[in-house]
C-alpha cells in the first residue's frame, strides 16, 4: 500500500458500476489553487485535482474537477458577487446524493431566502446533476450559473498511489473526448445550456453556461449528463435486483444499516460484458471496482438468503473465467477461480506488484467457489450444479492436484512470478502474516482458514456428487480427468485425512491456552500468531466441539473483541498497531463471517454480542459499514476511529448486514 495513498473516511461517493463519482461532504469535486478565486472557485481557472476526487469509467478517471458559479444577472460593477455557502448534505447511498447551499444575495433581510439544491445521480452509463435553485424573494432573480467539468484520463491505480493526475488531459471536441482512445467516448449532455471549451495550462474542460430567472417565491431547475461508453470495457452494469430485501423497520438501527447497505449494493452490481445477464458484486470502491473472486464470492454467498440471483450470477461468471492452463505469470491453473479481473495491468505501485489484466493469485476463491455452488444446490438451484458439473469437476482436480505444490497436504501459496501478491489470502497485504513476538512469516504459506475452507468444499463436493452421480461420472468421462474426482467417498476420505493432519500440525498453546495457528511457513513452522482467521473455522467441519469452545473463548477475549468487532490480531503480538491494516484493524466481514460462523454452530450468545458490536459501530459510520476500522477497544473510543483508506462502500462489509439481521432475531 502506498503511503501516499489518499484518504476515502470523509469523502461522498455515489456510484452505479462501472461508474463512480468522489467528492467532498459539500459535494466538491476537486479544489480551487490559490489566489484563483473565491467562493465556488473561479471558472475556468485553476482548478486542479484533489485525492480521489472525481468521476470514473471502470479503472480510469474521466473528470478530475468540477466548479459551479453562481453569478446575479446584471450585476452592478464593485457589488459583492453572491456566496454559495454548504448547508448539508443527504448521501443515502448508492447511485445518488443531494448537497444543500444557501445562495447569499442582496435582499431585504439577512434572512437566507434563496438556496441551491444540488442532485447527483449516476446509472451505469454516465453520471450528471440537477440543480434546482429555490427563492422566498417577492421579486424574480436573474441568474448566471456556470458548471465546469475538467476532463482527465488518470489510471485509477496511479491516483490509488497518490499521484494528482496525468500530466495532460484530453483535447475536447464540441462536447465529446476520448480518454483512452477511440474505443471510449465522454459526451456532455446539456440542450438548454451554452457549450464552451476551455483551457487551463495543459488541461482542458468544457464549460456550461445557463441564464435563468427564478419567480417571485418560485423555482428553477437546470441540469447535465456525462454520458460515458468504453467499447473494450470487461466489466459492465447489471440488471437490477429483482425486488428490495430489506423488510427491517427502516426507523431502528438494524433497519437504517440495511436501508444504506441495500442501496450500496445495488450500486455495486456488475457483470462481465461478455454475460451481461450474470450480475455480481465489484469488490469496493473505489480501488477493487471490478470482479474479485473472494469477495464477489463471500459478499454473494453472505446474501444467498435475501438474493439467491446475486450467487447464481456470481458461479456462473467466474466459471467463465476458470483456469485451463500452467502460467506462472498470471498464477492461472487449470480448474483454478481467478482472483480479479481488469481491462489492463493494475500496478499496485509497492515497488513489486503488477497484476495482469486477468490474474490468479488467489488461495481460497476456488474452495469459496465449490461451497457456494452447494449452497445453492441446497437452496434448490440443482440446475446450476448440473450445467456446471464441468466447472466443479475441473475446481475438484485443482484442489486435490494443484493447491499443494510441495505435496506436504495443506493448500500453500507462493507466488514464482516475482510481481504478483506476496499473500494470497484474504488478508493479502505483505506483513500480514506475522508470528506472536510480531516477525513476519516467509516461504510457501499454509493459512488456517483456508485449510478449513478446503475440508468444507471437500465435504459439500461429496454430496453433490453422490446427488448427481451420473451426470458426474459422464462428465469426468468427457473431460478425460481421473475417475476418482467424481468419487463421493474419496472427497470424505480426503477431507477426513485432511483433518487429522491440521489437529497435528497447526495447534499451538501460549499462557492463555490452546489455539490453531494463523499458519504454517516455508519451513513447516506453526506461525503462532493469534489472528481473526481461526474464526472462519468455525462450520468448516474442521474442528471438533471442544477445539470450536476454545475458538470462541479467544475470539471474544479482550485482546482479540475489540466492542465493535474481532481483530485481525491480538493485542497481544509483537507488531499489533489498531491501524495496521491486517495486523490489529478490525474488519466487518472478517467479523461477520466469524459470527455466522458461531450462528452455525450454536453459538447464539456470543453471536449476538458480536452483531451488537457491528451495529454499534455502523452508527458512528452514519450506517455505512465500511471495509475496515480501528482495532481500538470500545472502552476508549467512540465513535469507531476510521481507518482512512478503507474503501466504502464494500460489498462483502455491505453484505454483512443478513448476518447481523440474524443474530439479532436469535432471542
Amino acid at each position: 500500500m502506498s503511503v501516499d495513498q489518499p484518504a476515502l473516511h470523509d469523502a461522498v461517493v455515489v456510484l452505479s458500476a462501472p461508474i463512480q463519482v468522489w467528492s467532498g461532504r459539500d459535494g466538491s469535486v476537486g479544489s480551487v489553487a490559490a489566489g484563483s478565486g473565491s467562493g465556488s472557485g473561479s471558472v475556468g481557472s485553476g482548478a486542479v485535482p484533489r485525492g480521489v476526487d472525481g468521476i470514473y469509467c471502470g479503472d480510469d478517471r474521466v473528470i478530475h474537477a468540477m466548479q459551479v458559479d453562481v453569478q446575479v444577472d446584471g450585476q452592478a460593477d464593485g457589488q459583492r458577487s453572491p456566496r454559495l455557502e454548504f448547508l448539508g448534505a443527504v448521501t443515502p447511498g448508492g447511485g445518488t446524493a443531494s448537497f444543500d447551499f444557501v445562495l447569499r444575495v442582496p435582499g431585504p433581510t439577512p434572512d437566507p431566502v434563496v438556496t441551491v439544491h444540488r442532485t447527483r445521480s449516476t446509472d451505469g452509463t454516465g453520471a450528471g446533476e440537477t440543480l434546482l435553485v429555490r427563492s422566498a424573494l417577492e421579486h424574480e432573480v436573474a441568474l448566471r450559473v456556470s458548471c465546469v467539468l475538467w476532463s482527465d484520463s488518470s489510471p485509477l491505480d496511479l491516483i490509488k498511489a497518490g499521484h494528482a493526475t496525468t500530466a495532460t488531459s484530453p483535447s475536447i471536441e464540441g462536447s465529446t473526448w476520448r480518454w483512452r482512445g477511440p474505443a471510449t467516448t465522454a459526451r456532455v449532455v446539456a440542450p438548454e445550456a451554452r457549450h464552451a471549451v476551455v483551457r487551463d495550462g495543459a488541461t482542458h474542460g468544457i464549460q456550461l453556461t445557463w441564464d435563468v430567472v427564478v419567480p417571485a417565491n418560485g423555482q428553477q431547475s437546470l441540469g447535465w449528463r456525462l454520458e460515458l461508453c468504453d467499447e473494450e470495457a470487461v466489466i459492465g452494469p447489471a440488471p437490477a435486483p429483482a425486488h428490495d430485501p430489506a423488510t427491517v423497520d427502516p426507523s431502528t438501527p438494524l433497519g437504517r444499516l440495511v436501508r444504506r447497505a441495500s442501496a450500496d449494493l445495488a450500486g455495486l452490481r456488475m457483470s462481465l460484458a461478455a454475460a451481461p445477464d450474470l450480475p455480481f458484486l465489484a469488490a469496493g470502491a473505489p480501488w477493487f471496482f471490478t470482479l474479485f473472486g473472494r469477495d464477489s464470492l463471500i459478499a454473494a454467498r453472505l446474501m444467498l438468503s435475501v438474493d439467491p440471483g446475486l450467487a447464481l450470477g456470481t458461479v456462473r461468471a467466474l466459471a467463465h473465467l476458470q483456469g485451463t492452463t500452467t502460467d506462472p505469470d498470471t498464477g492461472e491453473q487449470p480448474g483454478k477461480i481467478p482472483h480479479e479481473v481488469r481491462r489492463t495491468a493494475a500496478d499496485l505501485a509497492d515497488d513489486r506488484s503488477v497484476l495482469p489484466p486477468v490474474y490468479y493469485g488467489t488461495i481460497d476463491a476456488t474452495c469459496l467457489w465449490i461451497m457456494l455452488l452447494a449452497d445453492l444446490d441446497t437452496a434448490g438451484e440443482s440446475a446450476t450444479t448440473r450445467d456446471l458439473m464441468p466447472a466443479l469437476l475441473r475446481a475438484l482436480h485443482w484442489l486435490r492436484d494443484e493447491s499443494d505444490a510441495d505435496h506436504d497436504g495443506f493448500l500453500e501459496y507462493f507466488d514464482v512470478s516475482g510481481h504478483g501478491l506476496a499473500n494470497q489470502g484474504w488478508k493479502d497485504s505483505a506483513d500480514s502474516i506475522r508470528f506472536a513476538d510480531g516477525t513476519i512469516a516467509t516461504g510457501a504459506i499454509a493459512l488456517c482458514e483456508v485449510q478449513g475452507y478446503a475440508h468444507q468444499a471437500a465435504c459439500e463436493a461429496a454430496h453433490l456428487l453422490e446427488r448427481h452421480g451420473d451426470l458426474a461420472r459422464r462428465t469426468v468421462a468427457d473431460l478425460a480427468l481421473d475417475p476418482e474426482l467424481a468419487d463421493p467417498d474419496r472427497w470424505r476420505q480426503w477431507a477426513d485425512e485432511l483433518r487429522t493432519r491440521f489437529a497435528d500440525a497447526f495447534w499451538v498453546a501460549d499462557d492463555d491456552g490452546a489455539y490453531p495457528a494463523l499458519a504454517l511457513d516455508g519451513a513447516k513452522r506453526p506461525v503462532d500468531g493469534v489472528a481473526s482467521n481461526m474464526g472462519h473455522l468455525l462450520g468448516t467441519g474442521l474442528l471438533d466441539r471442544a477445539q470450536e469452545d476454545l475458538v470462541v473463548d479467544r475470539l471474544m477475549s479482550p485482546a482479540m473483541f475489540s466492542g465493535y468487532g474481532i481483530r485481525t490480531m491480538s493485542t497481544t503480538n509483537g507488531a499489533y498497531w489498531p491501524l495496521r491494516y491486517h495486523v490489529g484493524s478490525v474488519w466487518t466481514h472478517d467479523t461477520a463471517m466469524i459470527l455466522d460462523g458461531m450462528l452455525r454452530q450454536g453459538y447464539h450468545d456470543a453471536a449476538r454480542r458480536l452483531a451488537e458490536g457491528l451495529l454499534h459501530a455502523a452508527e458512528g459510520f452514519d450506517f455505512q459499514l465500511p471495509e475496515l476500522f480501528s482495532g481500538e477497544s470500545a472502552d476508549v473510543v467512540w465513535p469507531p476511529q476510521p481507518y482512512p483508506a478503507s474503501c466504502h462502500p464494500q460489498a462483502w462489509a455491505a453484505a454483512s448486514w443478513v448476518v447481523v439481521a440474524r443474530a439479532l432475531a436469535n432471542r
